[in-house]
C-alpha cells in the first residue's frame, strides 16, 4: 500500500554532538577502557546517586560480576521473576546456580514478593528483582525479606534509565545493581552495561574481574609515575571493559539525560490519554512515590479474565491484534518472556506453564507499543487511531 506509514517498536535517535563525541577517542587515539569511561561513570554517579559506577560490555556481563564478586558458586540459589528477559536467569545458570523462579503481579509484570519468601531455603545466596520496562520493583518489600534471611539483593536495572522511588533512583536500594544499553533501552552506547553499589570493597572487586583481575588498571597505569609497571593480577578475571568509544555516546546523551526522560514520558502520557477507553487494554501503571522511566510502553491485552484455560485463547486474539497493527505499518512485540516458558529451564527444572500463572499470562499476552525518542505526533496519532478503531 503506497504511502502507508511505517511505526518501529524502536528507533535510536542519536544527535549531531552523539555523533561527534564518538569521534573523539578516535582522534586522541584512546580508545580501550580510558578516560571517556571514567568520565561517562563519574556522570552516571551523579545522576543516579549511586557512590561507585563501574562501566562493562553489557548488563548480562555486570550481573555475572556481581554475582561472581560477591562469591556465588555452583549449587547456590537466587531468586529471578518468572517474567523477565533470558538473561536474568542465565547469570545464574552460568556460574553453575539454580534458579529459583517466583511468580509476578500482573498489573505491574514485576515481582511479587510475597509469594518470595516460600522460595527462600537454606542454599539462597541472592534475589534479582527486576525494574521491568522501567517500573521500579516493590524494594521496601525486598529489602525486608533480604535482611531477614541475610540474601543479597542484585537490583536488574537494564531497563531502569530514570526509575526512581520517592525519589531514589533504582540500582541504590540493593547490594549492587546493573543498568543496560542495548539500543533499545533509553541511553545506548550499542551494547554496554553499567553497575552500581555503594560498597567499596564490592566495587573493586568488580573492578578487578571486569579487567582480566588486574590490580590497576591501564588509565590508572598511564597516568602513574611509572607507566611501565604491570599491574598485579589477584584475581583470574574476565575482559568485560568498556570501550572509550563506547562511553564517548553515552557521555553526549548523559548531558541530555533529564531532556530524553521527559519526552519519553510525554509520549507515555500521551497514550494514556488516547487509550484511557479502551477496556480490553490495560495501561502501564505506577503507585504514588513510583516513576515510571518508560523503557517502553508494555500493555496487557485483555479482553476477558484470565481464567487458565482461557490464557491461550486470550494470547491467539493478542496474535491476531498484533497482526492487524503490522498489517497498518505498526511494529509491536510481546512485552517480553517468561523463563519458565522457553525449552531450556522446562527441561532443566520440569516446569509447566500451571506453576506461574501470572508469568505466563504476561508471556502470552503483552503487547508492548511503539514508544522512541524522536517519535513523532503523527506517528503516535498512527498508533492510537488503530487501536481505537479495533474491536477485539
Amino acid at each position: 500500500m503506497a504511502g502507508r506509514m511505517h511505526v518501529p517498536i524502536a528507533r535510536t535517535c542519536l544527535t549531531e554532538a552523539d555523533h561527534l563525541s564518538v569521534m573523539e577517542p578516535l582522534h586522541t587515539g584512546w580508545l580501550v577502557q580510558g578516560p571517556k569511561v571514567r568520565e561517562f561513570e563519574n556522570l552516571w554517579s551523579a545522576f543516579s546517586g549511586a557512590p561507585h559506577s563501574i562501566a562493562v560490555t553489557s548488563c548480562t556481563s555486570g550481573l555475572h560480576l556481581i554475582l561472581t564478586a560477591l562469591g556465588f558458586s555452583p549449587g547456590d540459589e537466587a531468586i529471578v521473576p518468572a517474567f523477565t528477559w533470558a538473561a536474568t536467569a542465565n547469570v545464574v545458570e552460568l556460574l553453575g546456580g539454580r534458579v529459583r523462579f517466583c511468580d509476578i503481579d500482573l498489573a505491574t509484570f514485576n515481582l511479587d514478593v510475597d509469594r518470595a519468601e516460600a522460595l527462600v531455603t537454606p542454599r539462597t545466596r541472592a534475589i534479582i528483582p527486576v525494574h521491568l520496562f522501567g517500573l521500579p520493583a516493590d524494594m521496601d518489600a525486598v529489602a525486608t525479606l533480604a535482611a531477614g534471611r541475610n540474601l543479597s539483593v542484585i537490583e536488574d536495572a537494564a531497563c531502569g534509565f530514570g526509575s526512581r522511588i520517592r525519589g531514589r533512583h533504582v540500582g541504590t536500594f540493593g547490594t549492587a545493581g546493573c543498568f543496560s544499553f542495548h539500543p533499545r533501552k533509553s541511553i545506548t552506547t550499542g551494547e554496554g552495561g553499567m553497575i552500581t553499589t555503594a560498597d567499596e570493597q564490592l566495587a573493586a572487586r568488580v573492578r578487578q574481574l571486569r579487567d582480566h583481575g588486574a590490580a590497576v588498571s591501564d588509565l590508572h597505569r598511564h597516568e602513574a609515575p611509572r607507566p611501565y609497571e604491570l599491574a598485579d593480577h589477584p584475581d583470574a578475571g574476565y575482559n568485560q571493559r568498556m570501550t572509550d568509544i563506547q562511553a564517548a555516546l553515552g557521555v553526549s546523551q548523559m548531558h541530555r539525560a533529564d531532556d530524553i526522560l521527559e519526552e519519553r514520558r510525554r509520549l507515555a502520557r500521551r497514550y494514556d490519554e488516547g487509550l484511557q477507553s479502551l477496556s480490553w487494554l490495560r495501561l502501564p501503571q505506577a503507585a504514588d512515590g513510583y516513576q515510571h522511566g518508560y523503557q517502553s510502553y508494555p500493555c496487557l491485552f485483555a479482553p476477558e479474565p484470565f481464567e487458565p484455560d482461557r490464557v491461550l485463547p486470550i494470547g491467539r486474539l493478542r496474535a491476531r491484534l498484533m497482526d492487524h497493527l503490522l498489517y497498518h505499518g505498526i511494529s509491536t512485540r510481546p512485552a517480553t518472556h517468561a523463563p519458565p516458558s522457553l525449552s531450556y529451564f522446562q527441561r532443566k527444572y520440569g516446569l509447566v506453564p500451571s506453576d506461574y500463572p501470572q508469568a505466563f499470562a504476561a508471556h502470552h499476552c503483552s503487547l508492548s507499543l511503539p514508544l522512541f525518542n524522536g517519535m513523532t505526533t503523527a506517528e503516535q496519532d498512527h498508533v492510537i487511531e488503530v487501536l481505537l478503531r479495533y474491536a477485539p
